[in-house]
């Protein structure tokens, strides 16, 4: 290997052309003979003819051992006055103008993937050309890969560094290589190309052959960037890195030396390698000698607060004294630079000094230069003005005092403040125990840092190492001596491979922080690629939260089925783009796959769930992915998007390629709205939900929660609230954003855990529910365990009545119930009897029948008293659910009637039932539906009366001064015409205005629709002018009778007119029907449920099987489809069950699942009917998926909605 020999000048004239003023110089060799390196000082031109000198400096190796491992460099000239500065200056410091030249040169590094495939690699030369908008690179030898030593194998990766002076915007590349040596055939995947310095990363997929024998016999291709996969971001810039190692004994060091730049407000660089490999690292950091490094790294702005440096250790002697680091940076308009000292004068060993190996450095003066008018250079030289303190943390950790809670792990920890971290550091000595971090006990360290400011979060980890790794951490408190300031960061969970979620690594937040934790609910809107500590003063609001209240931004479920043909899965990135009407559309939504899944794989569902734009009524979906190679193809066989704040399920049944070679050679589609199957799901509103865990000692869980919320108008489902891994811990309040029925005003809310987990308890203080519509917010307050152990009664469910602007919505009352078995041989029972109340703000939950008055409960002509204190009251009570378990000698039981008492109403409720419920007897169901004697069957008179109420538009010229006239249709019969006058006495319609009115009229029963007119108020022809609209925003009519309320959303103009055949139609949107009227049409019905199975191979099952059926008026309960001494629901068989329950009104959906039981317990449902015996009418809902956990999405608990 060639060293440098002295200096020497060679000196050639070149006859050429007059190229004008001289801009960037290209300087290579070919690489041959015995010693090629060669380091290149720097190359001066004089022009003759003008007399002019140009400096190129170069300063650097043209050798692929050295430095980067180029042969050619591209130089730019700079100013006489610096390189003049250069030569005189013999000094110390080794002076250079490297930083101007990667200034003004783009470093591009090249990464290169050979594809995974038989004989894909090369052992030919490869050389690249990269073309920008200005210039190209000429032809670059890709000879020094960074990450292989031998380059260009199969399935790998390679990276090199290219080199060149402003060729522009990167526009295409081509790659090739000269077909010498044993195998020569290539098959390229990709080429990536990162310009830091321009903040831009391309992808150049290729997927073919260069080779001479297959394909198309190609050894050079010109590929193009893949638009979709090109990443942008913030653009990096060059830092000059001089690191001075002190002179004294042993004080070089072997290990690979790493430095974090940190700006103000805890802006920070990657951590950054100094060395690019082992040769290096030997080389460099020698006792008193000055190495320099010119870096590029994120722009951290004007002031470098503080530098980390440090090193990994290893090797035989690590150790190394630093005595400075020195960082040089250009001026923004590049006429100069400024230098910042840190001085260090410290050991980085294990075994002098603390023990530390890593460093933080604070400025301690500032040297500029700048170039001036008249070609000089000014210098400056200045201290820094109040740099950060190095500040010392005692960090105290405790370890719980449970069974195995120890660990002989290591234990990083990372400590994040307002000005920033103090990156990982390990917690080697422990001042107070020689064992650390063993049950119960608490180990103190000591770690020096620049001043982090306010602390806000940590986090801890461990490496799993050693004999016992679990760890179970109370939590950790950390007192900044230099202020006094202590911070407390609860834990109390495990760190452990084995238990709870399996994680080694926490982020705790600091007890008193209320700001933006994680992002809501992982949700895809803040993509910041670094952990930027910036997001510290934002509002406690997320952006989520905010956009959803602006109704901005809604989320889209979507479900997306790969086929199964050959080759139909893909590794690219799906994205979907929802359009509406003119041109609204989302953006470009990326639906990516989760951790730990890297493909949509052939026959896999995946589900995504993305915030974007609210584009009103769908039109068209497009759908697509970023694949550009031929190989990257995929069938995409079923798509399904859910629209919960529409209430709406469109469902395309594709079975389209998505490829460049199948099909159309398209790689995105366009669906049209008109192909798909769209189902009505029930509109759902946002809410915002805060829960708030107590700050109780192991207050934190995680059980699953279960929570269900009920309101004047009906009750969701059970939903489970989300772990997210962090949430529902000691002292928290979890925010996140869920999808509830439309059943407001909210009464009350049941909340219920599984009693399952590692920590099965839960302190559960409060939640509270932020309507993102109108922000109307309830709070439900609990304040005490969840827990079979902890709380008095032993329960995990708890009800909490909703508080709305402090008005309590229910009141609290006892409920004494009477149990009357009937006068009938054989009437009394053994068996255990539960039953549910249902009343006007929802149901009580099950009740068991337990404690009664007398000693053997439900014996013949017995009346039983059962008594329960502390619960909500229901309001009138409309139907009781009552049913046994049939255990026992003789558990049929044939009950004459219950009475239900509310003592806050002072009121009695009568169901009489006078019926079995029995296997033997009557029709077999052991669970009767009663409804309550007291729902006084009103006859519906004739006439009523109907309220209208109007709601003028709040936009300029809205209102009239005209008449108008509403026409109601019903469903038994249309009525007369109502005139709504205006006069001049009393102004109606005006901007922004609501009116009512009242009319009599024959009863038209349930409203589909109404014809809305505009008339002139004095009768005439010629009143009635072109141009005069009335906007009408809402009408809502009410039946004043049953009190059920109809709602017109309108948004529309009425022009004015003479004639009466001049009106817009509006259908009734949303109907909210009263308690009376519910409780009228509660008549006991027969439902015939049919279940088919579908006819493929093992579509049949032995398992268990429910059904749940729900209606507006109420749902089944969940009941067993069972018939004795049949095999049900064999392969293409149809089952025909009857269920009998109080009318449930028009039915809305099915939920089918089995338990999983049995040899084969895979289910395929084709459909199930269910026909309400007393109407006739039959619905349908359709199926056609698998119930199997090993099949699809692995469900065994399906939703099915009607097809109409």
């Amino acid at each position: 290997m060639a060293w440098k020999e002295e200096t020497r000048v060679d000196v050639f004239t070149i006859k050429a052309i007059d190229l004008g003023e001289l801009k960037k110089l290209r300087i290579r060799h070919d690489n041959s003979g015995a010693s090629p390196s060669w380091f290149l000082e720097r190359v001066e031109i004089i022009d003759l003819k003008e007399s002019t000198t140009y400096y190129f400096p170069c300063q650097r190796w043209l050798a692929v051992e050295e430095d980067d491992g180029q042969i050619a460099r591209e130089l730019v000239p700079v100013d006489e006055a610096f390189v003049k500065k250069d030569s005189e200056n013999d000094g110390q410091s080794p002076a250079t103008l490297g930083l101007e030249q990667k200034a003004k040169s783009t470093t591009y590094t090249v990464k290169v993937k050979t594809g995974d495939k038989k004989n894909a690699g090369t052992d030919a030369n490869v050389f690249i050309i990269l073309y920008g908008s200005k210039d190209d690179t000429g032809i670059v030898s890709l000879k020094a890969s960074k990450s292989n030593k031998n380059k260009f194998e199969r399935g790998k990766v390679d990276e090199f560094t290219v080199e060149s002076v402003d060729i522009g915007d990167l526009k295409k590349i081509k790659i090739g290589h000269d077909n010498k040596g044993n195998s020569t055939g290539w098959f390229l995947e990709w080429v990536e190309i990162d310009a830091p310095s321009v903040g831009q990363c391309l992808k150049f997929p290729c997927g073919r052959w260069l080779d001479k024998s297959e394909d198309d016999g190609a050894v050079e291709r010109i590929i193009f960037p893949a638009e979709l996969q090109t990443i942008e971001y913030i653009p990096f810039v060059p830092y000059e890195i001089t690191v001075y190692t002190s002179d004294i004994f042993g004080a070089g060091t072997d290990a690979d030396v790493f430095i974090v730049l940190y700006g103000s407000d805890g802006i920070c660089t990657q951590q950054k390698s100094l060395c690019l490999n082992k040769r290096e690292q030997r080389m460099y950091f020698e006792r008193n000698s000055v190495n320099q490094f010119i870096v590029e790294l994120e722009d951290v702005g004007d002031i470098i607060e503080k530098i980390r440096i440090g090193h990994k250790g290893g090797g035989l002697n690590s150790g190394w004294h630093l005595d400075r680091v020195t960082i040089r940076r250009l001026l923004p308009n590049g006429k100069g630079s400024e230098t910042v000292t840190f001085p260090c004068e410290r050991w980085l060993a294990k075994s002098e000094d603390d023990g530390e190996t890593v460093r933080e450095l604070v400025p301690s003066d500032i040297f500029t230069e700048k170039l001036m008018k008249d070609g000089t250079l000014k210098q400056i030289e200045e201290e820094v003005e109040d740099p950060l303190e190095v500040h010392t943390y005692k960090i105290s950790v405790f370890t719980g005092d449970i069974y195995g809670a120890g660990t002989d792990a290591n234990v990083f920890l990372n400590i994040y403040g307002d000005l920033g971290d103090m990156g990982e550091r390990k917690l080697s000595k422990s001042e107070t125990n020689f064992n650390k971090f063993e049950r119960g006990q608490e180990d103190t360290f000591t770690i020096q840092a620049v001043d982090l400011g306010i602390l806000y979060k940590i986090k801890i980890r461990h490496d799993n190492s050693m004999f016992s790794p679990d760890w179970f951490l109370e939590k950790v408190e950390i007192l900044d001596e230099t202020t006094e300031e202590s911070f407390i960061f609860l834990c109390e969970r495990w760190l452990s491979k084995k238990k709870e979620d399996k994680k080694i690594e926490r982020t705790l937040y600091e007890q008193s922080y209320d700001g933006e934790r994680n992002s809501l609910d992982g949700s895809s809107l803040s993509v910041s690629s670094q952990e930027s500590n910036a997001n510290l003063k934002e509002p406690k609001k997320s952006s989520l939260v905010k956009a959803a209240e602006e109704g901005s931004l809604i989320p889209y479920h979507i479900t997306i089925t790969t086929g199964t043909e050959y080759d139909s899965s893909t590794d690219s990135r799906v994205f979907i783009i929802i359009m509406g009407p003119q041109k609204v559309q989302t953006e470009r939504l990326w639906l990516d796959l989760p951790e730990g899944k890297d493909e949509f794989a052939d026959g896999s569902v995946e589900k995504f769930s993305v915030w974007g734009l609210d584009v009103g009524e769908i039109k068209k979906v497009e759908v697509g992915h970023d694949g550009a190679t031929p190989e990257s193809c995929w069938l995409m066989e079923e798509l399904t998007i859910v629209v919960p704040t529409k209430g709406v399920m469109y469902n395309f049944v594709c079975k389209c390629w998505l490829a460049r070679d199948k099909g159309d050679g398209l790689t995105s589609r366009i669906l049209n709205i008109l192909d798909a199957e769209c189902v009505n799901v029930g509109i759902k509103i946002l809410y915002e939900v805060m829960v708030v865990t107590g700050d109780i000692e192991s207050g934190g869980t995680d059980a699953n929660i279960f929570m269900t919320v009920f309101g004047s108008n009906g009750n969701t489902e059970e939903m489970l609230l989300e772990k997210n891994g962090d949430r529902f811990e000691r002292g928290q309040e979890d925010s996140f954003i869920m999808e509830i029925a439309d059943i407001a005003p909210l009464r009350k809310m049941r909340i219920r855990t599984d009693g399952k987990g590692t920590r099965p308890h839960w302190f559960m203080e409060r939640i509270t529910l932020k309507n993102l519509t109108n922000q109307e917010v309830a709070t439900f307050t609990y304040g005490d365990w969840l827990s079979k152990l902890k709380n008095a009664t032993g329960s995990l469910v708890c009800e909490m009545p909703a508080v709305i602007n402090d008005e309590q919505m229910m009141e609290d009352t006892t409920y004494t119930l009477q149990v009357k078995t009937s006068d009938i041989g054989g009437a009394g029972t053994d068996a255990n009897v539960s039953l549910i109340l249902f009343g006007e703000y929802g149901d009580s939950g099950t009740l068991p029948l337990k404690e009664s008055n007398k000693s053997n409960k439900f014996e013949r002509n017995q009346m039983d008293e059962f008594s329960f204190s502390e619960m909500l009251s229901l309001g009138d009570l409309c139907k009781v659910r009552i049913w046994h378990d049939n255990k026992g000698i003789a558990p049929g039981w044939h009950l004459e009637y219950i009475d239900v008492i509310d003592s806050a109403m002072d009121k009695t409720f009568r169901f009489q039932c006078d019926r079995w419920l029995a296997k033997g007897e009557d029709d077999g169901q052991l669970i009767r539906e009663l409804a309550c004697a007291n729902n006084d069957i009103l006859e519906l008179k004739e006439r009523t009366a109907y309220e209208i109420v109007t709601v003028t538009s709040d936009r300029d010229d809205a209102d009239t001064k005209e008449n108008i006239w509403i026409i109601l249709e019903g469903k038994m019969g249309r009525s007369k015409e109502f005139l709504m006058e205006n006069s001049t006495k009393k102004r109606r319609f005006e901007r922004g205005a609501t009116d009512t009115f009242q009319f009599s009229s024959k009863n038209v029963g349930d409203i589909a629709a109404i014809c809305v007119g505009h008339c002139p108020k004095d009768g005439k022809k010629s009143s009635a002018k072109a141009d005069v609209f009335w906007h009408v925003q809402e009408i809502i009519v009410t039946e004043m009778e049953l009190c059920n309320k109809y709602f017109f959303r309108c948004n529309a103009k009425i022009p004015l007119r003479y004639k009466r055949r001049d009106y817009k139609v509006f259908e009734c949107a949303k109907v909210t029907e009263s308690f009376a009227s519910k409780a009228r049409s509660l008549v006991p019905v027969k439902y015939e449920t049919i279940v088919v199975t579908g006819f493929e191979k093992g579509a049949g099952t032995d398992a268990n099987v429910f059904i749940t059926i729900y209606g507006l008026n109420g749902d089944s309960g969940r009941r067993a489809l069972k018939q004795k001494f049949r095999n049900l629901f064999e392969r293409g068989k149809t089952n025909r069950f009857y269920l009998e329950t109080l009318d449930m009104g028009e039915l809305k959906k099915v939920r089918i699942e089995h338990d999983n039981s049995g040899l084969a317990a895979g289910w395929l449902v084709e459909r199930v009917e269910i026909t309400n015996s007393a109407t006739g009418v039959t619905t349908v809902f359709p199926c056609g998926k698998w119930l199997d956990e090993n099949r699809g999405d692995g469900l065994i608990c399906r939703d099915l909605f009607p097809r109409y």
